[in-house]
């Protein structure tokens, strides 16, 4: 089990009661959108506001504890922030699954920014297709 309160401390974050929750909730359903974090964490802490839950959440990806994973035609999903890797879509389930970013891969992107003349900072690769179960 991930220990939160030092995630939080190494990204210059408090470990308060209600970041640690959305960690936990994160982390047990790898990739989750912000209206399901708040129904899970509710259930604990029922006094918690959807606009609490919002606002820690974009603090955690503004320091780098998360990261958001746009998905095409809904809303955002979260994971915890780990080494980059493609994440797999489906779209007709909407599950998300993640797959190592391989050597090739890495240096195609790489090649692809410098020849464009571009600094690559950071890359997150989307792709879209039918999972095993959905296909």
């Amino acid at each position: 089990m991930t220990d939160y309160a030092q995630l939080l401390k190494e990204h210059e974050l408090k470990a308060t009661f209600q970041r640690t929750q959305i960690l936990e909730v994160i982390e047990k359903y790898g990739h989750i959108a912000i209206e399901r974090i708040y129904e899970e964490v509710s259930k604990i802490h029922a006094s918690l506001s959807l606009a609490t839950i919002y606002k820690n959440i974009i603090m955690m990806v503004e320091k780098g504890v998360l990261t958001e994973v746009p998905i095409i035609g809904q809303k955002s999903k979260y994971e915890i922030a780990k080494e980059e890797h493609i994440h797999l879509i489906c779209t007709s389930c909407s599950a998300v699954m993640d797959k190592v970013l391989d050597k090739d891969t890495s240096e195609d992107t790489q090649h692809v920014a410098e020849v464009s003349g571009f600094s690559l900072e950071h890359r997150q690769l989307n792709l879209y297709g039918l999972c095993e179960s959905c296909k």
